[in-house]
């Protein structure tokens, strides 16, 4: 008999903005710190280095990656821009750009994220929802 975790509206708002973030989610997710900026700041041009920090905290906030990582909210943006000192109409180059994979790979490698519908990490989900 399978198991349903999620209704369907949950379903459909998984891996989404709903709202803007609060100015203390803000705080929690998106504040970059000294390593967060060092490895916006390896990547060439303005609009790597502010993808990549979105990128970064989109998945500590929302777990999951964008399928368009520009598709935040406008707080969001901002937010990020003035950590690095950057423009914010710097990103809208970056959803053209191939590197943005790259940085999905780094952000994973880097911070310990994983894909969890790939083993070892499937099972081991399981496992644990099973526990």
């Amino acid at each position: 008999m399978p198991v349903e975790f999620l209704t369907q509206e949950q379903k459909s708002r998984y891996g989404k903005f709903i709202d803007e973030p609060t100015n203390e989610q803000l705080a929690v997710y998106f504040l970059l710190d000294d390593n967060d900026k060092k490895a916006s700041y390896n990547h060439r041009g303005d609009y790597n280095r502010i993808g990549f920090a979105i990128q970064l905290g989109t998945v500590r906030f929302l777990g999951a990656f964008l399928s368009d990582p520009i598709k935040v909210p406008s707080n969001v943006i901002h937010y990020i821009a003035q950590q690095l000192g950057l423009g914010e109409n710097t990103l809208e180059k970056y959803s053209y750009s191939e590197s943005r994979w790259d940085h999905t790979r780094e952000i994973r490698q880097t911070y310990g994220y994983h894909d969890f519908m790939k083993q070892p990490y499937h099972f081991m989900l399981v496992r644990w929802l099973y526990k």
